[in-house]
């Protein structure tokens, strides 16, 4: 580009071409929420959470669980145990299975996210790097239809090896496009960006969960709205649950263009990527040695690697814990995805309320605290009571659909989880914008995604040890509150006041 002069009397700065190159305009001539820039990076997150929301949380991680267990009850694992005893375990070993997954995924992007943030401040175009992880988040999202029952299909290994390369190639994708939001917009307006891409993401999840719950599940169950499953599914086989990681890649594939046309990507054309990636590491031991210097920041990351993991934790077995406490099935699960679903959906607008009424340290205090308390109502609940037994349950509906009073309480409660959960995600975004140095972004948000990953095993851990020391799942998902409860003192350390924003 050539540089010249404004007519403006402004001084000479290079000649903007269009929305795509936004980027090299100072932050305060940047566009609003709602210019293209800014809704091709929310369309990014309405086009990826899908995946996140209907294979690792929703729908096929509780399929994958059980499938895990009943393999290990036909292999005789628990052979000798009572029934219901041998399908507890089963359970416990489905729930195991899991973590695994996550614990392996974990360590891998927590050694190297912090390595990816740091290479984008000196490294080429960031779009086609995004594409190719995109790219990976499909096919392997794709490849989960043959994650079939019965021990056909792929084996257990497989599968579980596909979902952690998904679920690195997730992380990757979420460490680039993070590192793009300072370029999306006004510094004013980052916080409404951030709230409405969460937003966009879970109501694109909402819209896929509806179409899986009329077109597959509840045919198969009821006859209804359709008397049989659409394009011939077996929901006998569970095709219906094992459609959601090709329509995921499929969905991906169609929203995902807004992003590459107007989300304005900062990185240098021609850059050497390798040399940035020397310079990225090297600049990132600097980053961790200047700790002292941006001591603000290191507290915060430290606070949300607690908090984070347990919300994680929360997040992930969340649907295992119900479909086993409470006997859920698939069209409650879906049933379930949606109404959480719908209530994050609300948490993303309601964070940037939050943000601008509270700043964004309180608005964290008092979204953790809500979900501390959320939490123990959770776990007062099961198929006999509430509130720990002081309320019997009672049928309250015919049918095998949300029938029972503890039903419909834990709705109810979860309502408030799905709120608080993404309105924390998106203040814990901004507030790292805030503070942050803005020259620093792209490494920070690396040592972000480490903070959420780095150990993303303990929660797993912690309910996976009690649950089996106890034989309780209601116990085992406890002990995520310990988590909460440290975040919370952690982030009493962190100097912020409202309006505060880094140079």
């Amino acid at each position: 580009m050539t540089d010249e002069p404004q007519s403006t009397g402004r001084p000479a700065m290079a000649r903007v071409t269009g929305d795509a190159e936004s980027h090299i305009r100072p932050p305060e001539e940047r566009g609003g929420a709602f210019d293209k820039p800014a809704i091709g990076w929310v369309m990014f997150e309405f086009a990826r959470n899908p995946y996140y929301i209907l294979v690792i949380i929703y729908v096929f991680a509780p399929y994958l669980a059980q499938i895990a267990g009943d393999e290990a009850l036909r292999n005789g694992l628990f052979d000798g145990m009572t029934d219901a005893a041998a399908q507890s375990a089963a359970n416990a070993h489905g729930q195991a299975f899991m973590a695994g997954i996550t614990k392996w995924s974990g360590f891998f992007a927590a050694a190297t996210a912090p390595i990816l943030g740091a290479t984008l401040d000196r490294g080429g175009k960031r779009k086609p790097l995004v594409g190719f992880v995109l790219f990976l988040v499909g096919l392997m999202s794709f490849l989960l239809w043959w994650a079939k029952p019965e021990g056909e299909g792929f084996s257990l290994f497989t599968i579980g090896a596909i979902m952690v390369v998904a679920y690195i190639s997730f992380t990757y994708s979420e460490v680039i496009h993070n590192s793009m939001l300072s370029d999306a917009g006004r510094p004013a307006v980052l916080s409404r960006i951030s709230g409405l891409g969460l937003a966009m993401g879970n109501f694109g999840a909402i819209l896929l969960l509806l179409f899986v719950i009329l077109a597959f599940e509840l045919p198969g169950m009821a006859g209804i709205p359709f008397k049989e499953p659409l394009f011939g599914l077996d929901t006998s086989q569970s095709e219906g649950l094992r459609s959601v990681g090709p329509l995921a890649a499929i969905w991906l594939a169609i929203f995902i263009w807004p992003f590459f046309l107007w989300c304005p990507d900062a990185g240098r054309k021609g850059a050497n990527w390798f040399k940035a990636a020397r310079e990225g590491l090297a600049g990132l031991v600097q980053t961790i040695k200047r700790a002292k210097d941006h001591k603000e920041v290191m507290k915060f990351l430290f606070a949300r690697m607690i908090y984070a993991d347990g919300t994680s934790a929360l997040m992930m077995m969340g649907a295992v814990y119900v479909a086993g406490v409470l006997a859920w099935n698939p069209v409650e699960l879906a049933g379930y995805a949606i109404w959480l679903t719908l209530f994050a959906v609300v948490g993303g607008f309601f964070a940037s309320v939050l943000d601008r009424i509270l700043g964004m340290k309180m608005a964290i205090v008092l979204e953790l605290s809500v979900m501390t308390v959320v939490l123990v109502l959770l776990i007062s609940i099961n198929q006999e009571s509430i509130f720990f037994g002081l309320i019997e349950s009672e049928r309250l509906l015919p049918g095998e659909i949300y029938s029972h009073t503890h039903d419909w309480f834990y709705l109810v409660i979860a309502a408030l989880l799905g709120t608080f959960v993404t309105a924390l995600l998106s203040s814990s975004r901004s507030m790292l914008v805030a503070l942050a140095p803005k020259h620093m972004i792209g490494e920070f948000f690396g040592l972000y995604a480490i903070a959420g990953t780095v150990t993303v095993w303990i929660g797993p851990l912690l309910i996976e040890t009690f649950t089996r020391a106890f034989n309780s799942q209601s116990i085992g998902i406890s002990t995520i509150g310990i988590l909460f409860v440290l975040g919370l003192l952690a982030l009493g350390f962190v100097r912020y006041k409202k309006g505060d924003v880094a140079d």
